[in-house]
């Protein structure tokens, strides 16, 4: 898969925007967290493929703070950009500072959440929503997680993040995010190298952004680190972030720090 960036014209883009004010039949919307507000980037990266999409699917997703023209660090957007990456689907990535929210992207959206998505003439919006409807429309290569798998470190996030907010350094978040670790790698050591066994999966691409804020936001603010003695985790974490999938849609380390900003000082 190639990519290439665009710079449209001052034509191309009033073009671009017209198309999505355009009303269309149907709208769905479902909310999902995020964090910040936002306007247009006026770089556009495409990701193109051999894939069965006629044309490429337009997806609006968090810009980068810190950088211009970059990917912001949502990852719920990057959940769904790996889904598309990893079934090789063509994609035309509109970036969206979330500080400032245009107009057209609200009307599209009016709840001004990302990621959000075009699929059959209707902006589709929450990770979950988005790559279950992309697994239906593009089953091949299958991504789909078993019902009875797809909870593995679902807990995860939540206790991350309130050992990231915590300020006493004995009121249990640490240890309730190590006894969660724990559990995964417990799980990874008798059926790894992914949650589903030997391919990667659904969770996975849900998983693995989180692991990557966790690895980098806990790392910059708390300077902590997954244990040494969670070997399936640390596997399973290399594994994830050095596929070329995840290469190419991970937010950049100061964008991951600058987003848990507010979380640890407000």
């Amino acid at each position: 898969m190639s990519t290439a960036r665009i710079q449209p014209t001052a034509c191309a883009l009033s073009s671009t925007i017209k198309q999505h004010l355009r009303p269309h039949p149907s709208l769905c919307f479902n909310s999902c967290a995020i964090r910040g507000r936002g306007t247009l980037r006026r770089t556009l990266r495409v990701s193109m493929s051999s894939a069965p999409s006629s044309s490429p699917l337009e997806i609006c997703v968090k810009a980068s703070v810190t950088t211009p023209s970059k990917l912001g660090d949502c990852p719920f957007c990057q959940r769904v950009l790996l889904t598309l990456e990893e079934k090789h689907l063509p994609y035309d990535m509109k970036l969206v500072d979330l500080r400032h929210k245009p107009e057209w992207f609200l009307k599209i959206n009016p709840e001004g959440r990302v990621p959000v998505i075009n699929l059959d003439e209707k902006w589709v919006t929450d990770s979950d929503v988005i790559t279950q409807a992309l697994e239906e429309k593009f089953p091949s290569p299958p991504l789909g997680t078993p019902p009875e798998k797809a909870s593995v470190g679902s807990k995860i996030f939540s206790t991350f993040i309130g050992f990231l907010k915590s300020k006493d350094p004995n009121d249990g978040t640490e240890q309730a995010l190590l006894s969660e670790l724990g559990s995964l790698n417990d799980y990874l050591k008798e059926n790894g190298p992914f949650i589903n066994g030997k391919d990667i999966s659904a969770v996975d691409l849900s998983l693995g952004p989180k692991l990557y804020h966790m690895e980098i936001a806990l790392g910059h603010y708390k300077k902590w680190t997954v244990p040494d003695s969670l070997t399936s985790v640390k596997s399973y974490m290399k594994a994830i972030f050095s596929r070329d999938s995840f290469i190419k849609t991970r937010a950049q380390p100061q964008d991951v720090i600058e987003g848990w900003r507010p979380k640890v000082e407000g």
